[in-house]
């Protein structure tokens, strides 16, 4: 379970959807739904290991981690 948290998660509120979207950049396709934030984040933890448990049954590389660099790049765009 230690690698859930190592990746970057956005959550965002959908208007359309009436509540809160999870989504994990470094994992293509991995996202969450909640009626809050917090329902979001559980959700989306469990989708992280289910995404890292099939890409491990199926062979296919699981990207690094890149959180501190995807806050590097936001906070380098934020100066400019």
């Amino acid at each position: 379970m230690s690698e859930v948290y190592k990746y970057t998660i956005e959550i965002f509120y959908s208007e359309e959807d009436e509540g809160y979207i999870a989504v994990v950049p470094e994992l293509p396709g991995c996202s969450a739904f909640g009626e809050t934030e917090e329902e979001a984040l559980k959700e989306i933890k469990v989708a992280i290991e289910l995404w890292i448990d099939t890409a491990k049954k199926e062979g296919r590389e699981i990207p690094k981690p890149m959180g501190k660099e995807v806050l590097g790049a936001l906070v380098e765009k934020m100066k400019i």
